[in-house]
């Protein structure tokens, strides 16, 4: 990258996810026009890429069909230039076909893509967050049967099916078998750089959220990859801005929002993902750097542009 791109940071924000549920926090965006408000008002906070999730509107369960992405994504269109970059992680509950559908389906610039088979836990929020409203939730939260499966034909899927679209993708790392994973499609050329790599810390059943585990994903991906990847971090839960700090002073690119963590500071409710983003705005300028525009992100990831998406 040149000089001037090479000191922009790209914010991401995961506005609503599958991970939280309604109960937890007044503050999640559940409806259509509440998912589409936070993206805006994210991307208007200085968020490049808005990474998007749909919900039941009635009890805010994950929707992963396209009819329930169509709504806020029409909106987001006209009122933002930001990136849109849809899941194709869904809920891990759901099957690989549920998961690629609205990606197929509206060809976005940036789609999510999990790299590799995981445990994934979620029943220690049941801890913190006991008063639930829908059965749905808690029977969600406490399953801990859930294996969040990526396997080498389901991520195959994925690839193939928005090939032809040229989405490109984030590739969501859990752990460093993941960035190993991420090699074999690379060597097979099934992914092309720059590859958009997302670490992600302190979900139960993958890497934890220590500088250490932190560095070793770094270290493991700069040995993979070189210079053909472009780096970011996910910090789940109270580590969201530790994490995002300690990549962003290593010159990574960070993701925030209520997918990932509820709070934004010690025992406080972050009141809305723009929040969040204006938190991690804040330390990244604090180190000297500037935040990427959406035309910015572009040129770094080689995105085709808001004018080739499906919607």
């Amino acid at each position: 990258m040149s000089g001037k791109l090479g000191r922009k940071v790209i914010i991401t924000c995961a506005v609503t996810g599958a991970i939280h549920t309604p109960s937890m926090s007044p503050h999640l965006p559940v409806s259509a026009q509440e998912i589409a408000d936070a993206a805006i008002g994210a991307a208007e906070a200085g968020a490049a890429i808005v990474h998007l999730h749909a919900r039941d509107p009635k009890d805010g369960r994950p929707d992963q069909t396209p009819e329930a992405f169509a709504p806020f994504l029409r909106v987001i269109k006209q009122r933002s230039d930001c990136v849109v970059n849809l899941t194709t992680g869904g809920a891990p509950t759901m099957t690989i076909q549920q998961r690629v559908s609205p990606a197929a389906t509206f060809r976005p610039e940036v789609a999510s893509l999990n790299m590799g088979s995981m445990n994934f836990g979620l029943f220690g929020m049941l801890n913190r967050f006991k008063d639930l409203k829908h059965q749905w939730e808690r029977d969600y939260l406490a399953n801990k049967d859930i294996v969040f499966r990526n396997s080498f034909a389901d991520i195959e899927y994925i690839l193939t099916t928005c090939a032809e679209n040229d989405t490109r993708f984030e590739f969501e790392c859990y752990d460093t078998a993941h960035l190993y994973n991420l090699k074999y499609f690379f060597d097979r050329g099934l992914v092309k750089a720059p590859l958009f790599i997302q670490t992600v810390f302190g979900i139960q059943g993958g890497i934890g959220t220590h500088p250490e585990d932190v560095l070793h994903m770094k270290r493991t991906a700069d040995r993979l990859f070189g210079d053909a990847y472009r780096w970011s971090v996910l910090g789940a839960g109270a580590s969201q801005m530790r994490v995002a700090a300690m990549a962003a002073a290593m010159g990574g690119n960070v993701r925030v929002g209520l997918e990932d963590s509820l709070w934004a500071g010690p025992g406080r409710f972050a009141e809305s993902n723009a929040e969040q983003v204006r938190i991690a705005r804040t330390i990244i300028e604090g180190l000297g750097m500037e935040i990427a525009t959406p035309d910015e992100a572009r040129e770094i990831l080689s995105l085709k542009g808001g004018d080739k998406v499906g919607f």
